[in-house]
């Protein structure tokens, strides 16, 4: 993956990850976990309004706005007792809101896999955050069109 493809922020928090020796990260996904923005009250206790992403073991939803302007912002919700997902979902969350559509939708899919945690947490978690990355991407294909 070039840097020239990911956004700022998002190669900030890969940079963040790589800095840290191997057994850390694991702690810096965990406190990610803890900084899971909120869902907006629209979409508070409706998961109809929300996307279930099934690629992930704990239930996932995520939804994605995209305003007149064409920027996003990413929405997650994931239960506190799955702080690995509940990291990557902070991860996308705070990594993708505030761009344009345009820069989300070329944010490589590899991107999870560059983070440095393969060896940390399992290839089913590391696939989990791949499906919210593509999921939102699709959202934003979708509601930008």
């Amino acid at each position: 993956m070039t840097d020239a493809l990911l956004p700022h922020r998002l190669a900030e928090i890969r940079d963040e990850f790589l800095e840290l020796p191997e057994p850390d990260r694991l702690q810096l996904l965990l406190e990610y976990s803890y900084e899971l923005p909120p869902i907006p009250a629209e979409y508070e206790g409706h998961p109809e309004l929300c996307e279930r992403v099934v690629e992930c073991q704990s239930p996932v939803y995520i939804v994605v706005d995209v305003d007149a302007d064409g920027i996003v912002a990413m929405h997650a919700t994931a239960p506190p007792e799955a702080p690995t997902t509940r990291g990557f979902a902070s991860i996308l969350a705070q990594g993708l809101t505030g761009l344009t559509a345009g820069e989300v939708l070329a944010v490589p899919g590899d991107y999870p896999q560059t983070l440095g945690l393969t060896r940390v947490v399992s290839p089913l978690r590391i696939s989990g955050m791949t499906g919210m990355l593509l999921r939102a991407q699709r959202q934003v294909r979708a509601k930008s069109a």
